[in-house]
């Protein structure tokens, strides 16, 4: 046994407990609090096995998928949950994700540091089809939650309907057949007065 190595992955599996304590501005499903990082990252990583089939690449990788959506938010532990609607947020968001991406994955051993950091830039890229799913999927959870929470979260912030599309609409990137599903939601939520027009 390797104890250095070892030494390392534990040190990174402390580290990453952190993702718990990031608060996301997304209400769980019974408004009853709002969830953090790591919920949503487990959220996503089950909605890929469960709506896996509707991925827009055709046959995809779905252990890529559930890597990369369990990977993609581990940067927040160091640079915060930028608001998806928060321009400002989003003037330095790049900067400080990728400085807690060379942190936070050198905990590891080289080898692993690597591969954790390949499937964060993968998910950033979202060029390869599953990457493309994934970020569907990290832009369709956040929204049902809103739906189902009658806009809450969409209220407090001052969010309209145009820009919930204008964020939402790359799902059909990655899952057009969820993009027709997303598109119903948001309007249906508009018609109910839950998401102003």
């Amino acid at each position: 046994m390797d104890c250095q190595r070892l030494e390392r992955q534990i040190a990174f599996v402390r580290e990453v407990d952190k993702l718990k304590t990031i608060e996301r501005q997304t209400l769980l499903t019974d408004a009853s609090r709002q969830e953090n990082d790591a919920e949503h990252s487990w959220h996503l990583a089950l909605m890929a096995l469960v709506l896996g089939e509707y991925a827009g690449g055709g046959n995809i990788d779905l252990l890529q998928v559930i890597r990369m959506v369990l990977v993609h938010d581990l940067v927040e532990i160091d640079a915060g949950d930028t608001y998806c609607y928060d321009e400002a947020g989003y003037a330095d968001k790049a900067l400080r994700e990728t400085t807690a991406a060379d942190r936070i994955f050198n905990l590891l051993p080289p080898d692993q540091a690597a591969d954790m950091r390949a499937l964060w830039d993968e998910f950033e890229a979202s060029r390869t089809p599953e990457a493309k799913f994934a970020n569907a999927l990290d832009r369709l959870q956040p929204l049902m939650h809103n739906v189902f929470t009658n806009g809450l979260m969409w209220k407090k912030h001052g969010i309209v309907g145009s820009q919930v599309v204008g964020r939402n609409r790359k799902i059909a990137d990655g899952a057009p057949d969820l993009w027709t599903v997303a598109r119903e939601m948001i309007e249906k939520a508009m018609d109910d007065g839950h998401l102003a027009p």
